[in-house]
C-alpha cells in the first residue's frame, strides 16, 4: 500500500463504504474504503506540498476514496492555471458521479471568461463524466452574473443517452428555471429538450423551494407523455 492508502485505510468505515457503493453501483464494491468527506478534507489539508504533488501524479488511483481525495484537493487549489491543468489530467480517470460532482475548484469562480472555452469543450465531450463535469461548471458559474441566454443551448445540444449526463442536464435546467426563469421557460414550453430530460427537469424544478407554487403548477401542465 502507498502511504496515502495507509492513511485512508486508518479512516476506514465499513458501513459508510457499503453506503457509498450502493450510491455508485458502476464502481466495484471492493474499491470503497469508506472514508467520510469531512475526514478527506482534513487529510487533504494535512498533506505536504510534496505529498500532494506525488499523489496527484500517481494516476490512475486504485480506490474510490483516492479519487475523492483528488477532487477535494483540487477544490481548494489556489493557482488557476495549475488547477486547470490538473483538472484536465484528472478528468479521464473520473468514473462516477460522486467524484465528478465533488470536483468543483473554487478558483474557477474568478476566471469565468478564460474558463468558458474549456467548459464548452467539456460539455461536447463523449466521455460521460467529462461532459457531466462541463454541465456542472456551466450551472455553477454561468447562471448568475455571468449568465447569457445563449449558454442555455449548450446542454440541449448534448445527444448522450447516458443516465448521468441526462440527469445533470435536468439539474442544470431546473436550476436555470429557478435563477433565469424568463430565459429558460421557452425550452420547456417549446419542447426543446429530449422527453426524458424535459420531464426530469420539471420534476426537479417542482421539488425546488426556489420555484414558486404558481410556477410549479404551470410546469406540471407542460409534462410530456
Amino acid at each position: 500500500m502507498t502511504e496515502i492508502q495507509k492513511r485512508l485505510s486508518a479512516l476506514a468505515d465499513r458501513k459508510n463504504a457499503e453506503f457509498q457503493a450502493k450510491l455508485t453501483p458502476n464502481v466495484d464494491c471492493d474499491k470503497f474504503i469508506g472514508v467520510r468527506t469531512p475526514q478527506l478534507r482534513i487529510l487533504a489539508a494535512s498533506l505536504s506540498e510534496k505529498e500532494r504533488a506525488e499523489f496527484m501524479e500517481a494516476l490512475p488511483h486504485e480506490f474510490y476514496d483516492e479519487n475523492m481525495l483528488h477532487s477535494v484537493i483540487l477544490e481548494k487549489w489556489k493557482d488557476y492555471g495549475e488547477c486547470l491543468e490538473k483538472v484536465e489530467r484528472f478528468l479521464p480517470y473520473v468514473d462516477n458521479w460522486a467524484v465528478c460532482d465533488t470536483l468543483r475548484p473554487k478558483v474557477f469562480a474568478g476566471h469565468r471568461e478564460e474558463l468558458l472555452p474549456h467548459v464548452k469543450r467539456w460539455i461536447a465531450s463523449d466521455m460521460v463524466y467529462t461532459c457531466r463535469f462541463g454541465i456542472n461548471m456551466l450551472m455553477t458559474h454561468y447562471l448568475d452574473k455571468a449568465f447569457k441566454e445563449k449558454y442555455l443551448a449548450l446542454p440541449a445540444a448534448v445527444t448522450s443517452e447516458e443516465y448521468y449526463v441526462r440527469m445533470m442536464a435536468a439539474w442544470y435546467y431546473a436550476t436555470a428555471l429557478a435563477k433565469q426563469w424568463d430565459s429558460t421557460i421557452p425550452y420547456i414550453e417549446r419542447g426543446l429538450l429530449p422527453p426524458w430530460t424535459h420531464n426530469k427537469t420539471i420534476q426537479k424544478a417542482c421539488e425546488s423551494y426556489r420555484i414558486t407554487p404558481e410556477q410549479k403548477a404551470y410546469l406540471r401542465t407542460l409534462r410530456r407523455k
